[in-house]
């Protein structure tokens, strides 16, 4: 392995220092958890409000599918757009997911709701390139995946907690119905815009200035700023974009695909699994969904984060969470009708195989992979294709599923989901390194 220039930084303690930077960019993790989440929550009043009783297979899976696309079209985006600085487009992201959300509350119809929604998903694409580079870029190397965890992997859910909290207290204050959905997609723009100054605050990365703007003088102050250490920043990476890609086209791509496979089993069962299970209880859809975060996917994040992701490192969390997964879904699948039966037995073999995907969403579906297999060069294009990959498994489960579950049945479809985890975990071990407690350098050796 190559030795690193940046130790400054990757030697450093975890300390005040990498927590105001996790939650600057963990919230705006926090707002595309809540906006991705909060339009299921309501969307039977935004139905009533625009006067249908439901909406057809295609309206449904467009309006499903309009933030993942623009996210796909965002990351893109932003991808090339970090390649020409960090911070200087760092806010925007979240600028976006603000005025958006708001444009929400005003939709007159399922049209231009869709239409908006396809503009916040470019904000959410945004935020899924910039907040991994820079958090990685910022971390120190023993507890990235920790940094990455807590302000990914964690802050998700943690949106989707917020606002199934706040849509509950609006129905339980008594907000008229066509007044209760547009307050909950609006409400999205409260953390975003509220993070926009601690966003702008951030030094630009380090290994930015160094290696792609070439500004050594300003890389050893921001190393210095970070580490308290007088250091000497490496010098500008001059390679071409072509070439470093082409080194690195292979790993960047199976990280990709993971995160395709991650989001194709986790939109599936979000969409069609917890439907289920929450009438067979008598849950309402806000109710199934504050249980699910409260009781598994939230405490198993937290953990995971704090205890798992670094220590165990990325391949064996990942792969034995998507086997566990599979083990799961497939007990589902074949004991479908005695589970449902018993619905706390059906709500606790769902609570577990959500507490399992936690393992890959803490690696693959935090960006974790992107970053850290890229080198600085192209980091941020190569993070806007995972990202992209991920939103296309998304949106590939929107429309694939529901003509699964009429074409094979739930059983069939459930046995795909296990199927696809098999993947998962098989690639995993295969495609990829393990890049727990290494330096970024270290991880793309060429980069030195």
């Amino acid at each position: 392995m190559a030795a690193t220039d940046f130790r400054a930084i990757d030697e450093q303690a975890f300390k005040s220092f990498h927590w105001r930077a996790t939650l600057t960019t963990g919230l705006g993790v926090f707002c595309d958890g809540y906006d991705l989440t909060s339009v299921g929550l309501v969307l039977p009043l935004i139905l009533a409000s625009f006067g249908h009783a439901t909406l057809s297979s295609l309206q449904s899976a467009v309006l499903a599918a309009s933030a993942l696309l623009g996210a796909t079209v965002g990351a893109l985006i932003f991808g090339v757009l970090g390649q020409y600085g960090r911070k200087r487009f760092y806010g925007i992201d979240v600028a976006i997911l603000g005025l958006a959300a708001v444009a929400q509350a005003f939709a007159p119809d399922v049209t231009s709701l869709i239409l908006i929604r396809f503009i916040l998903g470019i904000g959410v694409g945004a935020d899924y390139v910039l907040s991994p580079v820079i958090m990685a870029e910022h971390a120190n190397r023993a507890d990235r995946g920790r940094a990455l965890g807590l302000g990914f992997g964690t802050m998700w859910p943690l949106g989707a907690l917020a606002v199934a909290l706040f849509a509950l207290l609006l129905q339980r204050l008594g907000v008229p119905d066509e007044l209760r959905w547009r307050i909950v997609l609006a409400g999205g723009a409260v953390p975003a815009l509220s993070v926009i100054w601690l966003r702008r605050q951030m030094p630009e990365s380090a290994r930015y200035l160094a290696r792609l703007a070439g500004d050594e003088a300003k890389a050893s102050e921001v190393m210095t700023e970070i580490s308290g250490e007088r250091v000497k920043a490496p010098s500008l990476d001059a390679r071409t974009f072509v070439e470093v890609f082409r080194r690195h086209a292979r790993p960047i791509l199976a990280a990709a695909l993971l995160w395709m496979l991650y989001d194709l089993v986790v939109y599936g069962t979000i969409l069609f699994g917890p439907s289920l299970i929450a009438r067979s209880l008598g849950l309402s859809a806000v109710n199934f969904t504050l249980l699910m975060q409260v009781a598994f996917i939230l405490p198993a994040s937290i953990l995971g984060s704090l205890f798992a992701i670094d220590r165990w490192g990325r391949k064996p969390l990942q792969a034995g969470g998507f086997l566990l997964a599979a083990g799961l879904v497939g007990v589902f699948a074949l004991m479908q009708q005695n589970l449902l039966a018993m619905p706390i037995l059906a709500l606790i073999t769902f609570g577990f195989f959500n507490v399992a995907l936690t393992g890959p969403g803490l690696v693959s579906g935090a960006g974790i992979l992107g970053v850290e297999l890229a080198p600085t060069r192209i980091r941020s294009v190569a993070q806007s294709i995972t990202v992209a990959g991920g939103r296309l498994g998304a949106t590939i489960s929107g429309f694939a599923f529901p003509l699964l579950f009429a074409g094979i049945g739930q059983k069939g479809a459930y046995l795909v989901i296990a199927a696809l985890s098999v993947a998962g975990a098989a690639f995993t071990w295969l495609l990829v390194p393990e890049t727990g407690r290494l330096s970024l350098e270290a991880l793309t050796e060429a980069e030195t």
